[in-house]
């Protein structure tokens, strides 16, 4: 962490956990008897209510999305560069709340917590959810916190499709819908992506199908796999070229399979960190949730009557080096909202960073999306 905390940042925040005991029938149609969310608030909440900003994460996000935890913290939350003062979700002006999705290994229920009705960790066994699951858990911590109505639902990427969810399911309970870097459903590439992740997990000797915790062992080897292919498609060719290029580790070839390319330290470092601090199940499950994702499925694969449900209004913004969630899925999103009479923003942004660009400072990026936040703003009754 910085000597002191920048004057932009949210500071020192700390977590907190709603129990719940209504249970939650799932897509699947399986029950969670009860559950926890973990989440994280940022700025104030105004005498109406109606300043509040839901922020979705993506695959391997959190609660934890601005400022930091301890002054010993080496770095700040996932999204550090859009929420804090001055920032693009301004916390001078809106009440943000930051939460970690079931099924997560953060702090919410999920694979790693224990099944109040065996005493014994859920591992496999905790149920796979869907986008829509996290949708209803998220209204029933709305309920919580007394917030009738989000200013606005904002995500990348899966919190992309988080947000496009919550404008058909809760079309009455958001004023504006922000999806950065998403699609409307999974091409059957990425779909393919997935299931290599999840082979290399489930082939691992250590995975013990699931119940790796049992055995004391993480499926390592599987998650440093997984997480190495994700990072391959979440970084685009120029990224790649200029960030590594063909620079040797030690400045000449060894002739040996070890790695030699900084490229190859690269991902091997980020398999590496990721395997000691990410839920194996739960990056299955995550995984999952993003495949099912098709909320068009419910109305004869017609996207535009999907998105008729839909009152807010949109913000849509791609990257032009995205080739995970290319800019031509955001236009399918935007193309079936003009076609729905829906009152929608887009931005194609120009960066050679890949999909991780909806994670980056990128100037072009934070002017387009502080735009957009400041119309957010002036509608908030102060």
């Amino acid at each position: 962490m910085p000597d002191t905390i920048p004057t932009d940042s949210v500071g020192l925040v700390t977590p907190q956990t709603q129990h719940f005991d209504q249970p939650l029938t799932l897509r699947s149609g399986r029950v969670l008897p009860s559950y926890d969310l973990v989440y994280e608030t940022y700025g104030e909440l105004n005498a109406d209510h109606s300043n509040a900003i839901l922020i979705c994460h993506a695959l391997s996000g959190s609660h934890h999305a601005a400022g930091y935890h301890s002054m010993d913290d080496d770095k700040p939350g996932w999204w550090d560069s859009c929420i804090g003062p001055g920032k693009p979700i301004d916390t001078r002006e809106f009440f943000v709340v930051a939460v970690n999705n079931l099924g997560g290994c953060n702090g919410s229920s999920g694979p790693t917590s224990i099944n109040p009705e065996t005493g014994e960790v859920y591992g496999p066994d905790f149920p796979i959810v869907a986008v829509r699951d996290w949708v209803n858990s998220q209204a029933r911590l709305a309920d919580v916190l007394g917030i009738e109505q989000w200013a606005a639902v904002v995500g990348g990427s899966l919190g992309g499709m988080q947000v496009l969810r919550w404008s058909i399911q809760f079309p009455t309970r958001l004023r504006h819908a922000v999806v950065i870097a998403s699609a409307p459903r999974l091409s059957a590439q990425n779909i393919a992506f997935n299931e290599v992740a999840r082979q290399a997990i489930a082939k691992d000797p250590d995975f013990h199908d699931g119940h790796y915790l049992k055995h004391g062992t993480i499926p390592k080897a599987g998650l440093m796999q997984a997480r190495m292919l994700g990072h391959l498609t979440y970084l685009s060719d120029d990224a790649m070229r200029q960030k590594f290029g063909r620079e040797l580790k030690e400045g000449r070839l060894n002739y040996s399979f070890a790695p030699e390319f900084q490229v190859e330290s690269y991902l091997h470092h980020q398999g590496e960190k990721f395997s000691n601090s990410f839920d194996a199940n739960t990056y299955m499950l995550m995984t999952k949730a993003l495949d099912y994702f098709d909320p068009a499925a419910d109305y004869n694969n017609d996207l535009v009557a999907c998105l008729a449900q839909t009152q807010c209004r949109f913000l849509v913004a791609s990257f032009t080096t995205d080739w995970r969630f290319p800019p031509e899925r955001s236009e399918e999103i935007v193309n079936a909202l003009v076609h729905a009479d829906k009152d929608v923003t887009y931005a194609c942004i120009e960066s050679e960073s890949g999909h991780d660009a909806f994670l980056l400072p990128i100037p072009r990026y934070l002017a387009i999306f502080s735009a957009y936040m400041q119309r957010v703003a002036r509608e908030v009754n102060v």
